[in-house]
Protein backbone atom coordinates (compact mmCIF):
# COMPACT_ATOMS: atom_id res chain seq x y z
CA UNK A 1 0.00 0.00 0.00
CA UNK A 2 3.10 2.22 0.50
CA UNK A 3 3.18 2.43 -3.35
CA UNK A 4 0.16 3.63 -4.11
CA UNK A 5 0.75 7.22 -2.22
CA UNK A 6 3.74 7.72 -4.11
CA UNK A 7 2.03 6.73 -7.61
CA UNK A 8 -0.53 8.96 -7.37
CA UNK A 9 1.27 12.20 -5.92
CA UNK A 10 0.39 11.61 -2.28
CA UNK A 11 -3.01 12.92 -2.94
CA UNK A 12 -5.70 11.95 -0.58
CA UNK A 13 -8.93 12.30 -2.24
CA UNK A 14 -11.02 10.13 -2.97
CA UNK A 15 -11.96 8.64 -6.91
CA UNK A 16 -15.07 8.27 -5.71
CA UNK A 17 -16.33 11.68 -4.83
CA UNK A 18 -17.70 13.60 -7.82
CA UNK A 19 -17.31 16.99 -7.05
CA UNK A 20 -13.77 16.45 -6.14
CA UNK A 21 -11.12 18.46 -8.58
CA UNK A 22 -8.29 17.18 -6.91
CA UNK A 23 -8.16 14.10 -9.67
CA UNK A 24 -4.53 12.75 -10.33
CA UNK A 25 -3.39 13.77 -14.12
CA UNK A 26 -0.91 10.96 -15.73
CA UNK A 27 -0.06 14.11 -18.41
CA UNK A 28 1.26 16.36 -15.85
CA UNK A 29 4.74 16.42 -16.78
CA UNK A 30 4.76 16.43 -20.14
CA UNK A 31 5.37 19.36 -22.27
CA UNK A 32 2.00 20.01 -23.60
CA UNK A 33 -0.92 21.44 -21.84
CA UNK A 34 -3.56 18.65 -20.65
CA UNK A 35 -6.97 19.32 -19.88
CA UNK A 36 -6.58 18.55 -16.13
CA UNK A 37 -3.68 20.72 -15.51
CA UNK A 38 -5.43 23.90 -16.80
CA UNK A 39 -7.31 24.63 -14.04
CA UNK A 40 -5.48 26.62 -11.02
CA UNK A 41 -2.75 24.51 -8.79
CA UNK A 42 -3.31 26.16 -5.87
CA UNK A 43 -7.45 25.35 -5.86
CA UNK A 44 -6.22 21.83 -5.49
CA UNK A 45 -4.58 22.11 -2.54
CA UNK A 46 -7.68 22.81 -0.13
CA UNK A 47 -10.19 21.21 -2.64
CA UNK A 48 -11.40 18.35 -0.30
CA UNK A 49 -12.98 19.99 1.99
CA UNK A 50 -15.57 17.68 3.33
CA UNK A 51 -19.24 18.31 2.98
CA UNK A 52 -22.33 16.58 3.93
CA UNK A 53 -25.79 17.31 2.64
CA UNK A 54 -28.70 15.83 3.80
CA UNK A 55 -32.82 15.94 3.56
CA UNK A 56 -34.86 16.41 6.16
CA UNK A 57 -39.19 16.59 5.46
CA UNK A 58 -38.23 20.52 5.92
CA UNK A 59 -34.66 21.36 4.57
CA UNK A 60 -31.72 20.60 2.73
CA UNK A 61 -28.97 20.65 5.13
CA UNK A 62 -25.48 20.88 4.21
CA UNK A 63 -22.16 20.69 6.63
CA UNK A 64 -18.59 21.80 5.82
CA UNK A 65 -15.90 20.74 7.52
CA UNK A 66 -13.54 24.04 7.60
CA UNK A 67 -10.97 24.05 10.26
CA UNK A 68 -8.67 26.94 10.84
CA UNK A 69 -10.95 29.73 8.84
CA UNK A 70 -13.29 32.40 9.63
CA UNK A 71 -16.52 33.06 8.35
CA UNK A 72 -15.07 35.95 6.58
CA UNK A 73 -13.05 33.80 4.17
CA UNK A 74 -15.71 31.56 3.46
CA UNK A 75 -18.43 32.52 0.52
CA UNK A 76 -21.90 30.79 0.07
CA UNK A 77 -23.50 32.01 -3.45
CA UNK A 78 -26.40 30.44 -4.85
CA UNK A 79 -26.01 30.52 -8.52
CA UNK A 80 -29.15 30.36 -11.50
CA UNK A 81 -30.93 29.45 -8.29
CA UNK A 82 -30.16 26.35 -8.53
CA UNK A 83 -26.57 25.73 -7.95
CA UNK A 84 -24.89 25.94 -4.43
CA UNK A 85 -21.62 27.66 -4.15
CA UNK A 86 -19.29 27.24 -1.24
CA UNK A 87 -15.95 29.23 -1.49
CA UNK A 88 -13.06 30.10 0.29
CA UNK A 89 -9.34 30.45 1.03
CA UNK A 90 -7.45 29.73 3.66
CA UNK A 91 -4.00 32.19 3.62
CA UNK A 92 -0.14 30.82 3.82
CA UNK A 93 0.94 31.52 6.62
CA UNK A 94 3.71 34.46 7.11
CA UNK A 95 7.31 32.96 7.39
CA UNK A 96 9.57 34.37 9.40
CA UNK A 97 13.12 33.60 8.03
CA UNK A 98 14.79 33.12 11.51
CA UNK A 99 12.27 30.00 11.69
CA UNK A 100 13.03 26.81 11.17
CA UNK A 101 10.19 24.14 9.43
CA UNK A 102 10.37 20.61 10.83
CA UNK A 103 7.08 19.69 9.92
CA UNK A 104 4.35 21.69 7.34
CA UNK A 105 0.83 19.09 6.84
CA UNK A 106 -1.55 22.06 6.91
CA UNK A 107 -2.73 22.98 3.45
CA UNK A 108 -3.88 26.30 2.50
CA UNK A 109 -5.22 27.85 -0.57
CA UNK A 110 -8.66 28.31 -2.36
CA UNK A 111 -11.72 26.18 -2.62
CA UNK A 112 -14.66 25.82 -4.24
CA UNK A 113 -17.66 23.00 -3.96
CA UNK A 114 -20.58 23.21 -6.43
CA UNK A 115 -23.90 21.26 -5.78
CA UNK A 116 -27.09 21.20 -7.87
CA UNK A 117 -30.11 22.07 -5.80
CA UNK A 118 -33.48 20.28 -6.74
CA UNK A 119 -36.40 22.21 -7.11
CA UNK A 120 -37.65 21.96 -3.86
CA UNK A 121 -35.92 24.84 -2.40
CA UNK A 122 -37.20 27.96 -0.76
CA UNK A 123 -34.30 30.18 -2.63
CA UNK A 124 -35.73 33.33 -0.83
CA UNK A 125 -34.94 31.83 2.87
CA UNK A 126 -31.67 29.97 2.86
CA UNK A 127 -29.32 30.67 6.01
CA UNK A 128 -25.85 29.56 6.80
CA UNK A 129 -23.85 29.70 9.63
CA UNK A 130 -20.58 29.30 10.63
CA UNK A 131 -19.76 27.63 14.42
CA UNK A 132 -16.16 25.69 15.62
CA UNK A 133 -14.86 25.74 11.65
CA UNK A 134 -18.37 23.90 10.72
CA UNK A 135 -20.12 25.92 8.43
CA UNK A 136 -23.61 25.11 8.14
CA UNK A 137 -26.61 26.10 4.70
CA UNK A 138 -30.07 25.19 5.03
CA UNK A 139 -31.91 25.31 2.44
CA UNK A 140 -36.21 24.88 3.18
CA UNK A 141 -37.84 23.40 1.21
CA UNK A 142 -40.97 24.31 -0.28
CA UNK A 143 -44.34 22.62 1.07
CA UNK A 144 -45.39 19.86 -1.06
CA UNK A 145 -49.24 20.48 -0.90
CA UNK A 146 -51.54 17.51 -1.16
CA UNK A 147 -54.51 17.63 -3.48
CA UNK A 148 -57.53 17.74 -2.38
CA UNK A 149 -59.59 14.42 -2.73
CA UNK A 150 -63.43 14.12 -3.20
CA UNK A 151 -65.03 11.14 -2.43
CA UNK A 152 -67.92 10.40 -4.91
CA UNK A 153 -70.72 8.15 -4.04
CA UNK A 154 -71.69 5.86 -6.37
CA UNK A 155 -75.31 5.55 -7.12
CA UNK A 156 -76.66 1.94 -8.45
Amino acid sequence: MALIPSIFGNRRSSMFDPFSFDVWDPFKDFPFPSSLTSHNSETSAFVNSRIDWKETPEAHVFKADLPGLKKEEVKVEIEDNRVLQISGERKIEKEDKNDTWHLLERSSGKFSRRFRLPENVKMDQVKASMENGVLTVTLPKVEVRKPDVKAIDISG
